[in-house]
């Protein structure tokens, strides 16, 4: 019996030992699988460079996520910290730009703000008795809503001495990894060394418990919670320097990512449980599945669906784990004592970790060079959210098929962190050329300067590149469509009359270009009064619900100009039989949906600048210049304005 038992217990001590691994390092597990995939699937991936750059795109994240494991590990919550990074950049910027103070001072108000508003959630959570999801999405709202204030909706330039944060030491070694690790460290420190780390864990495991233990709950979570918005600050200040701006709509779902990367980091969101080392594995998973995906030519739609069943799959583990967190512990006082159960343990994971080293290793040597063949051309798109450069990705498909070359398109989401990425990714990949549609023309700088230094020549498609060599610019003229806006919609007021303005995302170039051309226009109009300007970030359904309000408080107007036309459809839709007969609208891009408006009636005009054609050329472009053939420095696609009598031609 004795000789069963012991039997029994070796074995089941040996399947306790495999099945602790596996969900104790599921996440490192994870990230082990996901860089041997990629390194098969890909020849691109496993360069010295590309690490580099996943390292890069990791850190923002992941700085924001050690703020956020504070708060987990706490049992709390925090969908504040992207807004809150935003408006510490912000606060940075405009502080040592327009209001000329000192940039270390600048800095420290930018730390301070960040702490401030995790100080506002922590008095609101404590004192307040609001629930954490509440009092951080209010002031996600708030932070974000004074972030635009500050900006008045544009971008600011950031200092050249805090932009240095964004460049490498060595001309290789990215600053912004450092101060990952750096971030990493800290969070180590004070989890496992402090008393305030200890504290978030009882708090954590239990609140009640905790108080009766003499913890000072209320005024720990403050703490708790400015910690958080001071991570969230310094995680601000990097993004910032990577772009050399402050984006007032930076950092936009970037609380999601970091939630995501604590959970997949192991993490429990009941709380007790968390470390760094797990955060920044998670981190580093989210970074590896885009970076993979992008140099695989995935979809950026299916990029959405994979990231969502990895964090999906990484809360049902954590569900898994905390089910069998009893069995697990009991078995651990079972395993270590086993004679040699150590290091046979310790045998086994080393093996596999050589085992992994010599696969990649292989692998790495196999695929030391990217393809060759076809050409191969990368395209970055601000947002696939929009008809208008849904048809810019198939004219460019179309062209790039007929033309026989290999086009990756990916679709930035109007993020100019995740467009600087992408640029890394195709110029890492070895393009023979890039096409880039700008967030922002200011913040796509660095990375087509990256391109620059590798010779890769790059297209600016719709809109311009500051501070950075492009072989030609392809795109319409926004300036000009907005005057010609203008003189149709007063030509059909008879030159007078009240409108209104539902302006573009605030910030991008778009939505500047095109006010500015309308407003130029106007000049010519004095009896023609702009009544309200509201944006609703190009969106139909945003521009619905803004010109529900305005007809409420201005009823008597006769003339709406929308800077894109999904937002004049929602206008269209909020005026109804108004439409087209008591107030005229008039829209900008000419897309399959605004063109059938204009053929109704309900749409009065769209100008139309032909997104198709736009990308077609931009590929023609990319070829040309990868060839070395000489292309004009600005190609213009023609715009017109398109009304019901000459519809045809463009449908």
């Amino acid at each position: 019996m004795a000789t069963e038992t012991l039997k029994s217990d070796t074995g089941a001590g040996g399947t306790s030992v495999i099945r602790r691994v596996l969900l104790d390092n599921g996440a490192l597990s994870a990230l082990v699988v996901l860089v041997v995939a990629m390194s098969l699937l890909s020849g691109d991936f496993l360069t010295t460079q590309n690490l580099l750059n996943v390292g890069v795109q990791a850190a923002v994240t992941a700085i924001l996520a050690f703020g956020v494991t504070f708060v987990i590990v706490s049992a709390g919550i925090d969908l504040s910290v992207g807004s809150v990074a935003a408006l510490s950049a912000t606060v940075l910027a405009w502080s040592a730009t327009s209001a000329g103070v000192p940039v270390v001072l600048a800095v420290a108000l930018a730390i301070v703000t960040g702490i401030a508003c995790g100080f506002v959630n922590g008095a609101l959570i404590s004192y307040g008795k609001l629930p954490p999801f509440i009092a951080t999405l209010a002031m996600l709202s708030i932070a974000r809503g004074l972030s635009l204030v500050i900006s008045q909706g544009s971008p600011i330039a950031f200092p050249e001495s805090v932009s240095r944060l964004g460049d490498t030491l060595g001309g290789w070694l990215p600053v912004p990894v450092l101060v990952m690790i750096a971030m990493g460290l800290i969070t180590a420190l004070i989890l496992g060394r402090t008393f305030i780390g200890r504290s978030m864990y009882a708090i954590g495991g239990n609140e009640e418990a905790a108080r009766l233990s003499g913890l000072r709950v209320k005024r720990q979570k403050i703490v708790i919670y400015a910690l958080s918005g001071l991570f969230a600050a310094v995680a601000g200040i990097v993004l910032a320097s990577r772009l050399v701006s402050a984006q007032p709509q930076a950092a936009q779902g970037y609380e999601l990512d970091a939630i995501a990367a604590v959970v997949i980091g192991g993490a429990s969101l009941a709380g007790g449980v968390g470390k760094a080392s797990g955060t920044l594995i998670g981190a580093l998973i989210l970074a590896v599945l885009r970076n993979g995906l992008n140099l695989l030519s995935v979809s950026a739609f299916w990029q959405q669906v994979v990231i969502g069943v990895v964090i999906a799959l990484a809360v049902l583990l954590d569900t898994l784990r905390r089910k069998t967190g009893s069995g697990a512990a009991s078995s651990a006082g079972t395993a270590p004592g086993a004679p040699g159960a150590g290091r046979r343990g310790a045998l086994k994971f080393a093996g596999a970790a050589l085992c992994v080293a010599l696969v990649v290793g292989a692998v790495s040597y196999v695929n030391s060079g990217s393809s060759g063949g076809v050409k191969k051309v990368g395209m970055s798109l601000s947002t696939l959210n929009n008809p208008f450069f849904v048809q810019m990705k198939e004219g460019a498909q179309a062209e790039a098929e007929k033309a026989g070359i290999d086009l990756t398109v990916t679709d930035a989401q109007n993020d100019a962190s995740q467009q600087a990425n992408q640029l890394q990714n195709f110029t890492s990949s070895g393009v023979s050329s890039i096409i880039v549609n700008p967030v922002d023309s200011d913040a796509v700088g660095p990375g087509v300067r990256s391109a620059n230094k590798a010779g890769i020549p790059v297209i600016a498609a719709d809109r311009g590149v500051n501070k950075a060599d492009t072989a030609t610019l392809v795109a319409s003229d926004n300036v000009a469509g907005g005057k010609l806006a203008a003189d149709a919609l007063a030509d059909k007021l008879g030159g007078k009359g009240s409108i209104v303005i539902l302006q573009g995302t605030a910030g991008t170039s778009a939505s500047r270009e095109r006010g500015a051309g309308f407003a130029e226009g106007l000049k010519a109009y004095p009896d023609i009064k702009v009544v309200a300007k509201q944006p609703a970030d190009f969106d139909r359904t945003k521009g619905l619900d803004v010109m529900t309000n305005l007809i409420q408080s201005h009823p008597g107007v006769t003339g709406v100009f929308a800077e894109n036309d999904e937002m004049a459809l929602g206008a269209v839709k909020a005026l109804g039989s108004k439409a087209g007969k008591s107030v005229s609208v008039v829209g900008f891009d000419g897309t399959p949906d605004g063109l059938k408006a204009v053929e109704a009636g309900t749409l009065y005009a769209s100008v139309a600048q032909q997104p198709a054609e736009l990308g077609k050329i931009a590929v023609q472009n990319a070829v040309k210049a990868a060839e070395d053939e000489k292309v004009a420095s600005t190609v213009k696609v023609p715009v017109k304005v398109v009304t019901r009598e000459n519809v045809a031609d463009f449908s």
